[in-house]
């Protein structure tokens, strides 16, 4: 398994970024750019058990992959696992408060390549992990620049 860590810092508090980033994944692609949309596979409101299909596009290759949340602790952890599609393996966006008002946002992935990305998993690894950390610098702009939901309060 190969595993995958990028941080960023945001000018914003956690619930947030956690409206964003955790309650607004339908919306991701606003921020991300290997995603072509995301469909939410449940009724409801998000939380844990909650499955979705993001449709991708990493170098040149359109796949599907479907996760499930495991783990939703607002505004602290989202995590979850690969369910379907040439991923195995797992997810978690961790925040953390900062002093300064701001939030550190850890974005981990522990994931194996299955199907014909296996044999593409040598190019592809850095591609993805070089997409993620532009996501996150990506995620940070949207944020800071006020764009997004914001908190329920």
């Amino acid at each position: 398994m190969a595993k995958l860590t990028e941080a960023v810092e945001i000018a914003a508090r956690p619930d947030r970024v956690w409206s964003v980033v955790a309650d607004d994944v339908i919306n991701a692609r606003k921020w991300t750019s290997y995603l072509e949309k995301v469909e939410k596979l449940d009724d409801g409101p998000p939380g844990k058990g909650t499955r979705y299909r993001y449709h991708l596009e990493i170098a040149r290759h359109r796949e599907k992959v479907e996760v499930e949340q495991t783990v939703y602790n607002k505004p602290r952890k989202c995590a979850g696992k690969f369910v379907k599609g040439p991923l195995k393996g797992t997810w978690s966006y961790t925040y953390k408060p900062l002093d300064d008002g701001s939030t550190r946002l850890v974005y981990e992935m522990d994931y194996e390549l299955t199907g014909l990305l296996r044999f593409a998993g040598g190019l592809l690894g850095p591609q993805y992990a070089d997409g993620i950390r532009k996501n996150m610098q990506s995620l940070k702009r949207y944020i800071e620049s006020g764009k997004g939901p914001k908190p329920k309060k």
